[in-house]
């Protein structure tokens, strides 16, 4: 929320905070991708994830977790290859399902940051409507909904 507080353009998953982003800012200006929450939840209960399913149908998905794997980013083979392994076999955040979503969304950015004018109109926008998000918002409404507290008057050095 700082950054779209600041004109950052959010690209992200529809969940937590992200979902009061949309709502403030607009789906036009937030690149989301990935499953839905009802889609992931119901994978994740349904016991019928399997991310091998989807490294082993998308070739890019493929040659990035293999170069992982194969220590291509640093020398320390056994961290790099504990990543892909555990993307591989456990992927509890589902990521290799959302793998494909996610760079569709980046070629969303891409498109839109090649129209200078549209991009610098979203970032205004997203700056004006994240008002919702201001310290001063968030205390009033957790004094008045959460601590049910009232503002104290404090006296001055002159008695008033």
């Amino acid at each position: 929320m700082k950054l779209a507080l600041n004109g950052a353009l959010t690209i992200g998953t529809y969940d937590g905070a992200n979902i009061e982003i949309v709502e403030n800012v607009g789906e036009e200006n937030f690149f989301g991708f990935g499953l839905p929450a009802d889609k992931a939840l119901g994978l994740r209960e349904a016991g019928t994830y399997n991310p091998r399913d989807y490294y082993d149908q998308d070739d890019e998905l493929r040659a990035a977790l293999d170069a992982i794997s194969h220590g291509r980013f640093g020398t320390d083979f056994e961290t790099f290859h504990g990543i892909a392994d555990t993307l591989l076999n456990r992927d509890e955040y589902l990521a290799l399902a959302d793998f494909r979503s996610y760079v569709d969304a980046q070629d969303r950015v891409d498109k839109a940051w090649a129209d200078q004018d549209a991009w610098q109109r979203m970032s205004i926008l997203n700056t004006a409507r994240c008002g919702f998000f201001s310290s001063d918002r968030t205390i009033q409404d957790y004094c008045d909904r959460i601590w049910h507290v009232q503002p104290v008057q404090v006296p001055t050095d002159n008695g008033h």
